[in-house]
Parts: C-alpha cells; structure tokens; sequence
C-alpha cells in the first residue's frame, strides 16, 4: 500500500510540477513516510519513475487499444488512436508519462519507455497497411509524430484550445497538411 501511495504521490508531484518536482523529500512529505523509508522502496527517482512507465503505460495503451477495437474501419481507427490519445493529456497518469519522457533517465527506463511506445504504434500498423500504405510502421512512427507534437501542444498550454489542436492533429493524420 505504501509503493502505491508513492506511486500516486509521483504521478501528482510529476503532474503539478514536473521532473523537477519528483523529490525524494517531496515523496516523503507526501506520503508522510520519513525519507530514508523512501528509499527503502525506490533506489533513486529513475526507478520512480520507471515503475510509474511500467504500471500506467499499459494502461493507457489499453484505453486506446479499446476505442480503436470499438471503431469501424481503418480510417475510423486512426481517427480513435488520436483522439484517444489527446483526450488522455489531462489525465494524471498521461501527464506523469509526459514529465517522465523530458526527465534524465538511465539507459534501462528509457528502454522501457521506447518499448512501450514502440507497442503502441505497432497498433495503429493494421490499421495504415489497410488503408494500402508501403510502409505501414514508418507511416505509424510518423503518424505518432504528429501525436506527440499536439500533445506538448496541448501541454504547454498553447493558445488553441485542447479541441482545436485535436481536430487538427487528427485532419492532419487523415488527410495530410491539404487544408
């Protein structure tokens, strides 16, 4: 119960303020634990942080994986892997995942982050090779690539709000950059 707590107490202080906020001190003034009982659990923020990756990344890839099962055609199905994606950015969890990528990781939890990542454009594949792409896993890693910059888009704040960038994100994956 108390991983848990620490856990949940990473994924807001990661959510309110960052990487930078992701403390040892601020884990244990969060939890109420004492600090060194916080490194009886985590070994450092990298593993914090890997752990989070390990528990929410699948998660979420699940919730897109369900609203593209629920879609109708290939087309449909992309259009759900985008928006899917973009409705999850106010989610704590999403948010966690998106302070975790910009933070100082060792070569194992990056790794793990690209491996997941990795997973979750290998389901939007299917979807590209029916639609009659060449190279359906380079148009996935390209499509992400869009997904991506309207997700910092959106997490920056931009002056577009959250559905405008949505929208073009997902004209964007559907129909290229003809307006």
């Amino acid at each position: 119960m108390q991983r848990a707590a620490l856990l949940d107490a990473a994924r807001s202080l990661l959510s309110e303020g960052g990487t930078e906020a992701l403390t040892f001190p601020a884990l244990a003034e969060r939890t109420g634990l004492a600090r060194s009982s916080v490194y009886e659990y985590f070994r450092s923020r990298a593993a914090v942080v890997e752990e989070l990756c390990e528990v929410d990344f699948p998660v979420w890839a699940a919730e897109v994986e369900t609203a593209m099962a629920a879609a109708d055609g290939a087309e449909a199905k992309i259009e759900a892997y985008v928006r899917k994606q973009l409705e999850l950015v106010g989610d704590r969890r999403h948010r966690a995942v998106v302070a975790i990528s910009a933070s100082e990781l060792d070569a194992g939890a990056r790794e793990k982050i690209r491996a997941a990542h990795g997973g979750l454009i290998a389901m939007i594949v299917e979807a590209l090779g029916g639609l009659g792409h060449d190279q359906p896993r380079l148009a996935a890693m390209l499509l992400q690539g869009v997904v991506d910059a309207a997700v910092r888009r959106i997490e920056l704040g931009a002056a577009e709000h959250p559905e405008t960038i949505t929208e073009a994100a997902v004209a964007m994956t559907l129909r290229g950059v003809r307006p």
